[in-house]
């Protein structure tokens, strides 16, 4: 009974997600402002180790979890992938306007309903397959091929969005055997050594300004993932799901006000097409009363 009153709280889960909004763009206006003057894998590498610090206090539970040889592959490869994944987002971030980068990251979740279905045995309905390719008409929206360049940084970010959905996916599956913050100090470190020799491939003199904004990423991402752990524990998904469209709004103004990038209505409208079908996506396994497996859209963030 408690624990049903502390999740129908819907003010403070949509007051939470929409901090949780806020502190997600900060990340990407963060790594906006460092460009393209010190390589991807390097800037992902530094934000991660420099994260470790808030992984401190989860060693002795990751210690004490008993991992199985099974698990330790799982966790490695979750790691490794998503050290791709996050160094994709780190160019793509770098290349291309701040609100292509938010409104194609909200695949990720249609990646991972693909991937329940082909992986996990999900059912995919009929409704759920129409939401499914309307959301990728969402992206050929935003992307528009043959009316204007699609450049590395696009095709990247595409990637990043499958890998982050591959991640989550993993994740579910550890979830259910480990406690989810073995499975959070796990990434955190797998990334990092993942993405060790990719960044020494590249490594290029770093000044303390930008050790310094990506401790500020970091600091923003986990705060960011904790308060979405606020949202999701005071009100479920589905009414925190359509807060997330603020992002997009932000993410667009942020580009616009402080980086000079031009205001593109098929960004925003390919955007909420694809935040509509995730949202209904989510409505519909709440209908259902069955296990999310729809993840938020910020879920995958970094």
């Amino acid at each position: 009974m408690k624990n049903a009153e502390a999740a129908n709280r819907p003010v403070m889960g949509v007051f939470w997600m929409v901090v949780t909004g806020i502190l997600f763009v900060c990340v990407t206006a963060l790594v906006k402002y460092l460009g393209t003057d010190i390589p991807s894998p390097q800037a992902a590498f530094i934000r991660y180790a420099l994260g470790l610090v808030f992984v401190l206090p989860m060693i002795r539970p990751i210690l004490n979890a008993r991992l199985t040889q099974r698990q330790w592959g799982l966790f490695t490869l979750r790691g490794l992938a998503h050290a791709a994944g996050v160094s994709m987002w780190f160019f793509a971030m770098a290349r291309i306007p701040i609100a292509d980068v938010t409104a194609m990251n909200y695949l990720a979740p249609i990646y991972v309903t693909i991937g329940a279905a082909l992986f996990l045995g999900e059912r995919l309905a009929k409704r759920r397959v129409i939401a499914v390719i309307v959301a990728l008409l969402g992206a050929l929206i935003i992307l528009r091929p043959g009316f204007r360049e699609v450049g590395a940084g696009h095709l990247a970010m595409l990637l990043a969005a499958i890998v982050f959905g591959a991640s989550y996916l993993l994740a579910k599956v550890l979830t259910d055997e480990v406690d989810a913050i073995v499975v959070v100090g796990m990434l955190s470190i797998w990334v990092t050594v993942g993405l060790a020799p990719m960044a020494a491939s590249v490594w290029v003199p770093t000044d303390l300004e930008t050790v310094m904004v990506l401790f500020g990423v970091a600091i923003l991402a986990t705060g960011g993932h904790y308060t979405m752990t606020l949202a999701f524990g005071c009100a479920p998904l589905t009414v925190t799901q359509p807060v997330t469209f603020l992002q997009l709004v932000w993410a667009v103004a942020v580009g616009a006000l402080f980086f000079g990038e031009a205001v593109d209505p098929w960004v925003i409208m390919g955007g909420l097409v694809i935040i509509g079908s995730v949202s209904f996506i989510t409505w519909r396994e709440a209908v259902l009363k069955r296990r999310a497996v729809t993840p938020a859209a910020p879920a995958t963030k970094l």
